[in-house]
């Protein structure tokens, strides 16, 4: 046993799933060692096919994931459902994002995530959320866990009906519509996302007749009377 580690870690098998590989890297260079990397993959296919292969016993994932349907880490949960370890247990998923969403939250803890925390997170709490995670608990960064009480607790209703209008945007679109509400030109949101102008100009067209609005500043008060900014 390692001189970091105590007699009561036990050794977790984990895949982390990312699209940045530096990412990946750094969050590998901070987890204690009771944590073993058994695969890795940077969108939604691959780590499909990595979790089946690999049946850990925690899948870390960012929820803004290439691939899949557009829905990002909630089509790897979905996809991954009927997965289970070695013993026979269910794997279990851990959202680890940059953003700190209502939407994304919700969606994901939705798909069948145990928990959600953000990349602020350090690397000895992220070791301690992932170890809770494997033994069955739910783990959310503090302002995150009203979100899910709102939206999974009796007085949900207006949650729900924002969640029903964001369920028909996918992933790539929820993350343009924010930044469009937010003032961000086309340019602006093609650079921040690493996608066309173009691409940009296709995923609003396509916000704004999901939502059934008929121009940004429309989207903005959409945007802005929902907290969604």
């Amino acid at each position: 046993m390692n001189e970091s580690q105590s007699p009561d870690d036990t050794v977790i098998q984990l895949v982390l799933v990312d699209d940045h590989r530096m990412f990946r890297s750094g969050v590998k260079a901070e987890l204690d060692e009771s944590m073993v990397i058994v695969g890795e993959a940077a969108d939604v296919d691959e780590a499909i096919v990595v979790v089946a292969q690999a049946r850990p016993d925690v899948v870390l994932l960012d929820v803004h994931l290439p691939g899949g349907n557009g829905n990002g880490g909630s089509d790897v949960i979905t996809g991954s459902h009927a997965v289970t370890t070695e013993s026979g247990e269910p794997v279990r998923f851990l959202a680890l994002s940059v953003s700190d969403a209502a939407e994304d939250v919700i969606a994901v803890i939705r798909a069948g995530a145990r928990g959600y925390v953000t990349k602020t997170i350090n690397g000895q709490d992220l070791s301690d959320a992932i170890r809770r995670v494997a033994g069955g608990d739910a783990v959310f960064s503090p302002r995150l866990a009203g979100f899910v009480l709102d939206a999974f607790g009796a007085a949900a209703g207006e949650v729900a009906v924002i969640d029903e209008e964001l369920d028909r945007l996918s992933a790539r679109e929820r993350e343009v519509m924010r930044l469009i509400a937010r003032g961000y030109q086309y340019k602006e949101v093609a650079k921040e996302l690493f996608i066309s102008i173009k691409t940009v100009e296709t995923h609003v067209s396509s916000v704004l007749r999901k939502l059934q609005l008929s121009s940004r500043h429309e989207l903005t008060a959409w945007a802005v009377g929902r907290h969604l900014l």
